[in-house]
């Protein structure tokens, strides 16, 4: 089956898709992202910061942790592009960010500290003895 060739805006001859490839919500690589193990319930993403954060860190929808719903925000909003309004936008980041710093709180408590030893640079132990 041949393509038939079309004139674009710019004035160039280009190849008229074809009838299996349609324009929408496959027309891009995310249009085909699907994922069947986690997603986010239906309007999870409409709602206001504190919700959406909370949503997206429980175990049901990010069952590989904080990290996994800070992604799925973010693909959201990329995903949205321009038809983003700016209120549900800024919502969104600040939900993103709520669990950005929840990500670091619990990376934190799971860092064991390190000790630090009471041994100089010289290897003595103490304060270093100054000659008078």
């Amino acid at each position: 089956m041949t393509a038939k060739k079309t004139k674009s805006r710019s004035g160039r001859t280009k190849n008229a898709q074809s009838a299996s490839h349609k324009r929408g919500s496959d027309h891009r690589w995310s249009g085909k992202v699907k994922t069947v193990s986690t997603f986010p319930p239906a309007k999870a993403f409409t709602k206001d910061a504190e919700s959406i954060a909370r949503t997206m860190a429980s175990k049901k929808v990010s069952p590989k942790g904080i990290g996994s719903g800070i992604r799925m925000i973010q693909f959201f909003i990329n995903r949205a592009g321009k038809n983003l309004p700016a209120e549900q936008k800024q919502e969104l980041e600040k939900a993103k960010h709520m669990l950005q710093e929840r990500n670091r709180e619990e990376k934190s408590k799971d860092k064991p500290k390190s000790k630090k030893s009471s041994v100089t640079h010289k290897g003595h132990k103490g304060k270093s003895s100054a000659k008078k």
